[in-house]
Parts: C-alpha cells; sequence; structure tokens
C-alpha cells in the first residue's frame, strides 16, 4: 500500500511536484487555441515560474509536438520557450514579476520576428507578435504577481491590482482549458461553473455574478457556440447567492436547477444540454471542496477595513478627550495648590484681634502704615515671644492675644503645607494614571493587520457546541503573517477545566497544528487563545540560589507567549532579601504578565505596574524589571529593562552588553522604561541575570557563550562561580536565565 505521508514528506517532494505540474501544462497547453490561434497560455506559464518550472513547460510542449508531429508549425512557440528559459539561466536570477513579464515579451517578440524574416513576412507578421507578445506578457506578469504572493504572504489578494492579476489569470484558463477537446464535456466549463458556485456561496451574489462574467468571458475567447451556450451563468451565479446560508447540497441544487431554468427559457439545443452537464460536473465538485474550503488564502477588499477606521477614529477622539481632561486637571491643580496670602492673614488676624479694641480707628487709620508694617512682621515668624514683638506695635494693647492668633495662624500654614504636599504627590500620581488611560485608549484604537473570518469562526462555534462547550464568542481571525489565531470567550460559570480540550476540538475541526495560551480571566469572563504554530520558538533554562541565611529567593522569574506569535521572558528582583523582596519581584511579574496577555502594550504595562508599587502602601517597596521580547515570526529581539541589571546576547560570534540608566519599578510617580531592538537570529543566546552577577563576572560568560551551546550548561556554569566574583561579604539572591531562538 502506498504510504502518502511518507511521499509528502520526502524532501523533494515540492520540487518535484512542481515540475510535473509544469511538463503537464506544457504537454496539454501545447496545441490549445485561444480566439483563433496558438493558446499563450504555456508560455505565459514558463515566463512567470522559475527556471526548473519554465524548462518543465518547455520539455512537456516539445514532448508532445514531438508525439504529434508539430513542431514546425509550432516553432515559433518552442522557440519563445527556449529563449525564455535561457534568459532565466543567464540574466533573471530573481523571479520579479516584472522581469518576468518583460521576459516573455522580448522572446516572443524576437522569436517571432526571426522566423517571420526566414519566410519572408517580417513586415506582415511583426505587429501580430509584438501585440501577442504584449498580451502574453502581461499574463505572465499577472501570473508571477500572484506566484510572489502566494510565497511571500500564503494569500491569493484579490484586491486592488492583484484582483486585476487574477483576473486576467483566471480568463486564459479559462479559455485554454475549454479549448481542451474531451470527450461530452468541457474542461473549462466545469471548472468555470465550480468556481462560480463557489463565489456565490462564500462571497454573496457579488461573487457569483463576479466569477460567472469571467467565465463567460474566458468561454468566448475559446469558442462563441460555448460562450453563448453559458452565457447565462452570471445570472445563476447572481441568485445562487441568496442560497449561502444554507448546506452547500442544497445550494449546489439550487445552482443547477437555476442553470436549467434559465437555460430552458432560451431555447434548449444540443449545445445547451452538453452544457448542463458541465454544470453538474462542477457543481458535483464544489460539494466536496466546499468542505475544505478555506478563507486564509484569498483576500478581499471588504467593509471591515472601514469598520476598522470608524473604530480607530472614535478610540483616537476619546484618547484626545482624556488628555484634555488631564491637561485641564493639571491647571485646576496649580490654581488650588497657590498657598495662603499674607494679606489675607493680617486681615484675619486683625479681625479676629481688633474689632472690639476701641484704639482700632486709631491704630488703622491714623497710624495704619506702622500698624500694617508690625503685622507684616508677626506673619514672617515662625517663633513668637514677648522679646520679639515688634516696635511698631509697641503701642497695642493687646500683644498677648496678637502673639496667640499669629501663632495659630502659623501652626495652621504649616499644616496647610504638608497637606499641600501630600495633595501634590497624590495629583502627580493621578495625572500620570490619566496619561497611561490616553495612552491605552489610544493603542486600542490602532489599526490591526489582521483578517477577520467569519467561516472559521463558524466552524469553530458549531464544533464547541457540538461537544457540549458553550462559548460566549469565537473572533477567528489571520495576522499580517497569515497565520490564524481565534480567541474563544466563555463565561465564567460555562468555561471548560481544559483549555487543551478546547485547543484539540479545534485542531481537530480546521486539520491544522494549533496552540494554546492559559485562559485570561477579566471579571465574570474568560478567554483562551488558539493560535497556529510560529515559526521559531525558544529554548529556555534557568538557575538560581538564595542569599546567606535565606530561605526564600528574592527574585521572579516567568515564561509566557501572549498567543499572537510574541514570546516574553521576564524577570524581577525585589528590593532585599527573602520574603518581602519575593512578593514584591512576583507582583511585578504578574502584574505584567496579565496585562501584556490582555492585550495592553508592554510599556504601559510598566507605567501601570509602577503606579501600583508607588501606591500600594506607605513603606518603601520597589523592584527591578528586566525582560526580553521575542518575535516569533520573524525572529525580533527587543531588550525591555527599568532599573535592571545588563543583558548578553550572542549574536553572530560576538557577545553584545546591553545596560539600562533607570531606576527600578516603584521608587517614582513616572517610570522609566528602557527599550532597545537587536539583532537575533536562530541559535543565538540571550544571558538574563538579577543584580547578584557581577561585571566581574561578563569576561568568564563571554566565554562560555563563544564556546558552546548548551544552554543549561551556561546557565548552571554562570550560576555556581556567581559567589566567585561577588566583590560583597554577602552573596544576594542570584538568577540566571538563558534564551534560545530555534526552529518550530
Amino acid at each position: 500500500m502506498i504510504n502518502l505521508k511518507k511521499i509528502t514528506s520526502w524532501k523533494y517532494f515540492g520540487t518535484a511536484a512542481a515540475f510535473s505540474a509544469s511538463f503537464a501544462v506544457g504537454f496539454f497547453m501545447s496545441d490549445v487555441k485561444i480566439a483563433g490561434i496558438a493558446s499563450f497560455a504555456d508560455i505565459s506559464a514558463a515566463g512567470a515560474v522559475g527556471l526548473t518550472s519554465s524548462a518543465a513547460v518547455f520539455t512537456g510542449s516539445l514532448v508532445r509536438s514531438i508525439l504529434g508531429g508539430s513542431i514546425g508549425h509550432n516553432i515559433v512557440k518552442l522557440s519563445a520557450l527556449a529563449l525564455i528559459v535561457m534568459i532565466k539561466m543567464f540574466l533573471e536570477p530573481k523571479n520579479d514579476p516584472k522581469l518576468c513579464g518583460i521576459n516573455t515579451f522580448v522572446s516572443i517578440l524576437a522569436s517571432g520576428a526571426a522566423v517571420s524574416a526566414v519566410i519572408g513576412e517580417l513586415l506582415y507578421k511583426l505587429p501580430f507578435y509584438a501585440f501577442y507578445g504584449a498580451v502574453a506578457g502581461f499574463a505572465a506578469y499577472s501570473a508571477a504577481l500572484i506566484i510572489t504572493g502566494l510565497k511571500h504572504r500564503r494569500v491569493i489578494d484579490l484586491s486592488g491590482s492583484g484582483g486585476l492579476s487574477c483576473a486576467v489569470i483566471y480568463i486564459v484558463l479559462i479559455s485554454a482549458l475549454c479549448a481542451v477537446k474531451l470527450p461530452a464535456l468541457n474542461a473549462g466549463v466545469i471548472l468555470g461553473a465550480a468556481i462560480t458556485l463557489g463565489g456565490a456561496y462564500f462571497y454573496k451574489q457579488t461573487g457569483g455574478v463576479i466569477c460567472g462574467t469571467l467565465t463567460v468571458c474566458g468561454a468566448f475567447l475559446a469558442s462563441g457556440t460555448v460562450g453563448t451556450d453559458i452565457v447565462l451563468l452570471p445570472a445563476a451565479g447572481l441568485l445562487t447567492g441568496f442560497l449561502r446560508r444554507q448546506k452547500p447540497q442544497t445550494a449546489a441544487t439550487g445552482f443547477v436547477g437555476i442553470s436549467f431554468v434559465l437555460t430552458a427559457l432560451t431555447g434548449l439545443t444540443m449545445g445547451s444540454f452538453d452544457n448542463m452537464l458541465d454544470i453538474i460536473c462542477g457543481a458535483f465538485i464544489f460539494i466536496p471542496l466546499s468542505q475544505r474550503f478555506s478563507d486564509k488564502w484569498i483576500r478581499i477588499g471588504g467593509e471591515e477595513t472601514a469598520f476598522s477606521d470608524i473604530i480607530g477614529t472614535r478610540m483616537d477622539f476619546l484618547s484626545k478627550t482624556v488628555k484634555e481632561l488631564r491637561t485641564e486637571s493639571e491647571r485646576i491643580s496649580k490654581m488650588l495648590a497657590v498657598g495662603s496670602d499674607k494679606k489675607k492673614e493680617i486681615e484675619d488676624n486683625c479681625e479676629r484681634v481688633c474689632s472690639m479694641c476701641y484704639r482700632k480707628p486709631f491704630c488703622w487709620k491714623s497710624d495704619r502704615y506702622n500698624t500694617y508694617r508690625g503685622f507684616s512682621k508677626l506673619s514672617e515668624m515662625t517663633e513668637f515671644a514677648a522679646e520679639s514683638f515688634p516696635s511698631e506695635l509697641a503701642d497695642c494693647l493687646h500683644k498677648s492675644e496678637v502673639l496667640d492668633a499669629f501663632a495659630k495662624s502659623s501652626h495652621e500654614k504649616a499644616a496647610a503645607k504638608l497637606m499641600e504636599m501630600r495633595f501634590s504627590e497624590s495629583r502627580s500620581i493621578l495625572h500620570e494614571q490619566l496619561k497611561i488611560t490616553e495612552e491605552l485608549v489610544r493603542s486600542a484604537g490602532e489599526k490591526v493587520d489582521v483578517r477577520y473570518s467569519e467561516n472559521v469562526s463558524r466552524s469553530i462555534r458549531k464544533k464547541l457546541e457540538k461537544f457540549g462547550i458553550e462559548p460566549k464568542n469565537v473572533i477567528a481571525y489571520y495576522n499580517s503573517k497569515n497565520r490564524l489565531l481565534a480567541e474563544v470567550y466563555f463565561s465564567a460559570e460555562c468555561c471548560p477545566e481544559s483549555s487543551t480540550r478546547v485547543c484539540d476540538l479545534i485542531t481537530d475541526e480546521l486539520h491544522l497544528q494549533l496552540d494554546h495560551t492559559e485562559p485570561i480571566r477579566s471579571g465574570n469572563e474568560i478567554r483562551i487563545r488558539i493560535f497556529e504554530k510560529p515559526a521559531y520558538s525558544i529554548e529556555v533554562a534557568a538557575a538560581s540560589s538564595c542569599a546567606d541565611s535565606s530561605s526564600e529567593n528574592g527574585d521572579t522569574h516567568a515564561v509566557f507567549c501572549d498567543g499572537e506569535g510574541t514570546a516574553y521572558v521576564t524577570l524581577s528582583d525585589g528590593m532585599g532579601t527573602g520574603k518581602d523582596a519575593a512578593a514584591q519581584s512576583r507582583l511585578v511579574v504578574g502584574l505584567f504578565r496579565r496585562l501584556v496577555t490582555s492585550g495592553v502594550d508592554f510599556g504601559s504595562a510598566i507605567k501601570l505596574i509602577n503606579s501600583v508599587m508607588v501606591t500600594k502602601s506607605h513603606d518603601e517597596s520597589f523592584a527591578t524589571l528586566d525582560a526580553v521580547r521575542i518575535d516569533l515570526d520573524e525572529c525580533g529581539l527587543t531588550v525591555i529593562k527599568s532599573g535592571a541589571a545588563a543583558t548578553l546576547i550572542r549574536h553572530r560570534g560576538s557577545v553584545l552588553k546591553i545596560t539600562s540608566p533607570t531606576f527600578p519599578i516603584g521608587i517614582y510617580e513616572s517610570s522609566e522604561v528602557f527599550v532597545r531592538e537587536c539583532g537575533f537570529e536562530e541559535g543565538d543566546i540571550v544571558i538574563m541575570f538579577s543584580d547578584g552577577i557581577s561585571e566581574g563576572a561578563f569576561p568568564f560568560i563571554k566565554e562560555l557563550l563563544l564556546g558552546g551551546d548548551d544552554l543549561r550548561h551556561i546557565v548552571d556554569e554562570i550560576c555556581a562561580k556567581s559567589e566567585v566574583f561577588n566583590p560583597n561579604i554577602h552573596a544576594d539572591d542570584v538568577t540566571v536565565i538563558g534564551v534560545k531562538v530555534i526552529r518550530s
């Protein structure tokens, strides 16, 4: 029995399959005609693909010409194919779509001109070959554009110029297949009917009309009779679009029935009967393929772009509103923070002491200057005694009452100043929190490069409900790397006990290799994120030791993935040693992990954590934060530090040391974050450690990094030798973490 899995896992299976497919294109398209002349489908195919595949197309066409005895008749085509292969061999190392089109045009024009010159018809046939080459060249350019999109983004883009390229190739393909002679059947009409039905079922009425129209266009280029017989195919696609909510079998039956009715209304002929057989065959092909269809490979311009713009605009407006609120709050705080006025203090004390004194008219009218000057001196005093009483008030009858009044107001001023200092600190924290809110709202409104998939979302929901799992919401989408991600939300009461069970069910439904994150809770709602595995993964090794006379390490580290293709390795060193330090570092790492996995940007997350650390208690407490952020799709590395020790990176045979001039989290109201993007590749190593490792160990660590790739050995050796390089009498908590990127 043939083992298909073993065959497909063969190292050269892809190359062999591409060569065989290209050979088949050259063989079957060699004698095909389009619009009454030789089809350029095989020439365009050779121009669009790489060197090996273009050679296969040429070989297939040559073999067919030899077997059919039509080498002389196909001499221009064979010459053009040979010239395309030679140009690709010497002048086209990169498969650039524009170069593919130019190569095809030049090859056809040169071959046609040479043959025409030999038979003496150069002036007569040269314009024809120029036009023929231009059309074939544009088809090659369009095909190369599609192939490039599949290679780079793994998706066929039907929006903009990508849609034009796909339409051109589809018309050429249908035209070529319609010209292939099969007994009683037409391959082009069968394929066109299946695609028209698929377009109507998955992309509503618009998809059915567009696919049907392009099919009719291709059929007319091959044969006017065939095109006339299926001219109502776009109408059938339009009406079938209303059946998209039904089962594939129901939609296929409706499509065939609608096509039959429309054909009958225009008058049945023998040719019409044959085309009905083709449409039925196309419907039968659609039914099993519809179960395997995925919009992962097709991108169209839809309403979600406009909806995303609306959400982004609203979030940006809300962010600006929060900013205005913060600015206005700061302005009002400055106004209210103005201290008590000296003039007001003098007036209040005058009213308190002098209001009942019979000498008030004399003191505050006849001798106002000296009286006011004496009161002014009292308002500036900090200590009050009879000996320091101002001479300007020597005749005052209530000296003791005046001293007591100003002593009391002085105490009130001191208390007000102390309260102002406290309020000022609280206002600073409030304004910082408003600033964080502003950043969170703005980041939430940023446009993300994802494609929502309604079909996959619906399939996941049905699969889970079939097994008794009731999700509150399911959102499936493809990211910029065309990897599938699904966010499944549950109410706390209905959440399954195992997220692995959910992942396994979705894997079984979609037939993909998927992974999942740990459940994240927000209020009464729990989210599980399911995702296709990215190109890279990380290997992590850690070692630690406690400080002298300490039973618990004050350092905390964590490794987690946000489910979108980014891995984080975090390390926090709490203030001091023992349980208190461990509690502080656990708080920082735990909050950072929860915020990031919930979707908060790491910069805003650190600011929020700093706000929590500053306000959580009256006691001084702080902790460092050291993190590396690794893009598992492209192997990018970001180093994030707040008061942390240095990080060492081995990259391309050298070791880079990264330090940060920042303070730990929890010292000031405003946090300081050091961020640096670094070059990183598969096999590179990052070493992170707490303050227990001194700089004297760096040469030793560098030697270890350049001497081998055993991550566990490197980490254990650094931790074991930490006391040797420690300049202090007492050892500190030590934690060493090694991170290496590997292929998934």
